[in-house]
Formats: C-alpha cells, sequence, structure tokens
C-alpha cells in the first residue's frame, strides 16, 4: 500500500466506508454529479434578495441575527410540511453563519454520521 492510497482513504475507513480506488475514479466527473445546479441556483436568487432586506455579505456593521435558532425553527417546519424551500433557506442561513459568525473552523471527524431510515 503507498503513503497516496492510504491517505486519501483514511477517512473511508475511519466512517467505515469502502476504499476508493482513485485511479478508477474520474474526480472531474464527480464534481459535476454531486452537486445540485437547480440548488445553487435557488440558493443564489434568495441570497441576492436577502441582501436588499439584510444587507450585503460581510458589510461592516450588519445587524447580530439569530440564525442558529431559525435553522432549527425551518428543520421543523421542513419534517412538518417537506417544502424543500426550508433547506434553501437551511443552506443559506449555514453559509452566512459560516462567513459572519463568531464561530471557528476545525476539521474534525466526530464519528457522527447520518444514519439511513
Amino acid at each position: 500500500m503507498n503513503r497516496q492510497f492510504f491517505l486519501n482513504n483514511l477517512w473511508k475507513w475511519k466512517c467505515h466506508l469502502p476504499e476508493i480506488n482513485f485511479e478508477k475514479e474520474d474526480i472531474q466527473k464527480l464534481k459535476k454529479t454531486e452537486w445540485s445546479e437547480l440548488f445553487e441556483k435557488l440558493m443564489r436568487n434568495r441570497l441576492i434578495m436577502g441582501s436588499f432586506r439584510y444587507g450585503k455579505l460581510n458589510i461592516i456593521n450588519k445587524k447580530d441575527y439569530n440564525r442558529i435558532g431559525f435553522i432549527i425553527k425551518l428543520s421543523k417546519k421542513y419534517q412538518e410540511d417537506k417544502n424543500k424551500e426550508h433547506l434553501i433557506d437551511i443552506a443559506n442561513l449555514c453559509l452566512l453563519e459560516f462567513e459572519e459568525g463568531n464561530g471557528y473552523f476545525k476539521s474534525i471527524d466526530d464519528k457522527d454520521h447520518v444514519n439511513t431510515k
């Protein structure tokens, strides 16, 4: 086993997932297939409209919003009515919190992953 294969698959092993043979995977193809153009378009449209209501991204002296509380509220609404617009709003709130919030970024594997239904 070479070092690069080991490093590329380390996260898969930690998640108890099968190894990836990166020589056979087409990364450029995955970059195209593992994304939703519609989701991104809807997010951007709502971010643009939100800039009029709440101010542009990362502007000085922007009001402090309770985004996390609203994310929780929208998550509950989505569980009730299955309106995917809530997911767009949640994604945008996550983006805004990532960019403007007081948190920090530290890449970790907390071993807490999505389960199947």
